[in-house]
């Protein structure tokens, strides 16, 4: 059977998820919309917009106590953050976001002319970039992986990335869960494999904290996040997570009065800044943990899958193959569409002035990449709504 079939065949048993009661009213999102692109930017849960409110206030009635105290709220919230992860408080930073994680990774890994860096089709676009000057700035050699977008599950994708590795290749820069195509690329086995090999690992795992159990894997030598996306956190708040032997050679993306100190202390300050997102961050796994997180992802992978199904069925688009309890999934436009970036941008922009749906759309030849996320705040309807006026937007 053609991956395509099987693929359908297996989105036959999609069926909407009844919605989590707990968490009607949750969030702030606009309903005279509808948002089925949580993955890109999240969106903020109440509770936590009104703890991260607190702090703010705080902040403001004694600037000067606030912030001689933050190193050590800092520390506080890093440690609640690291048992949620299941990792080491002592091992793990907080950032912004994984795009400056990736520039302290790629600025610490010692680069020599001719090394080889892997990435692949389906990375992160500012990631890739960020390797791109590193490749540039020290001689070394960007190498592409292509991955099929048809490449039925995982172990086809770990032997594309397999084949690609050579005695110069020295560093790959993986994603865990790839953000346009929504699967798995940097699993366990495919970091064992080349922690055997003496490659050294880069994983992208902007979307696994909240959505995956065990996001943090050990064999990786470095490990960044977004805590935004799918853990409920404020914008803008990431983490950092590093092998012991990497610890002391972290370099922050500047020099700061806790420089001293050592990692993960001499990363995270950054001068007159807003931390409160990262103080904040704890409430948002609290909530999740309130609301279940096993009935989280039970309701957000099967609306995902629903989205998937009906986009298919309606739409007629090729749904592309997914990775289980994943909270997002992805189709294929038809050849013409979603090509290049003007044409993502504009069909992007038409979904949400015509159809009052905000869509992630990635260019790709022959057919571009639409992925939708499912969140609590999403309802069956509005993937159908959106499948039933795609048909009309792709044939005008």
């Amino acid at each position: 059977m053609p991956v395509e079939e099987a693929v359908i065949e297996d989105l036959r048993t999609a069926e909407p998820p009844a919605p989590l009661p707990a968490a009607d009213g949750l969030f702030s999102v606009t309903r005279e919309g509808a948002h089925l692109n949580h993955g890109s930017f999240g969106a903020v849960p109440l509770p936590v917009q009104r703890a991260q409110t607190r702090l703010r206030t705080e902040q403001e009635l004694d600037p000067d106590g606030f912030f001689a105290d933050l190193p050590a709220r800092i520390a506080a919230a890093r440690t609640r953050i690291a048992a949620e992860l299941g990792t080491d408080p002592a091992l793990l930073t907080l950032v912004s976001n994984v795009t400056e994680a990736a520039a302290i990774a790629l600025d610490t890994i010692p680069f020599a002319p001719g090394d080889r860096i892997l990435v692949t089709d389906h990375g992160y676009g500012a990631v890739t970039r960020a390797v791109v000057r590193k490749a540039a700035e020290t001689g070394a050699e960007p190498v592409v992986v292509r991955v099929p977008l048809g490449a039925p599950d995982e172990h086809p994708v770990r032997e594309a990335v397999l084949a690609a590795v050579d005695g110069r290749t020295t560093v790959a820069v993986l994603d865990q869960l790839t953000s346009p195509t929504a699967r798995l690329v940097a699993g366990p086995a495919l970091l064992a494999e080349l922690r055997e090999r003496g490659v050294t690992t880069v994983v992208d795992g902007a979307h696994a904290p909240g959505m995956l159990p065990t996001p943090v894997d050990p064999h990786a030598d470095f490990w960044f996040g977004n805590l935004h996306k799918w853990a409920f956190a404020p914008r803008a708040t990431g983490v950092l997570a590093v092998r012991p032997e990497w610890a002391a050679r972290v370099r922050p993306t500047a020099l700061s009065w806790e420089h001293d100190k050592g990692f993960p202390g001499n990363v995270e300050w950054r001068g007159t800044c807003d931390y409160t997102p990262w103080l904040a961050a704890p409430a948002g796994f609290e909530l999740l943990r309130e609301l279940g997180r096993a009935a989280v992802a039970g309701h957000n992978a099967a609306l995902a899958a629903y989205g998937q199904r009906v986009l298919a069925e309606r739409a007629g688009l090729a749904p592309l193959p997914a990775t289980p309890g994943v909270w997002m999934r992805a189709v294929r436009l038809p050849a013409g569409h979603g090509e290049t970036e003007p044409q993502v941008r504009a069909l992007m922009a038409e979904a949400w002035q015509r159809l009052r749906t905000r869509i992630a759309v990635r260019p790709w030849a022959g057919g571009g990449v639409l992925r939708v996320s499912g969140q609590l705040y999403n309802r069956p309807e509005e993937y159908e709504r959106l499948a039933d006026g795609l048909a009309g937007l792709l044939k005008a």
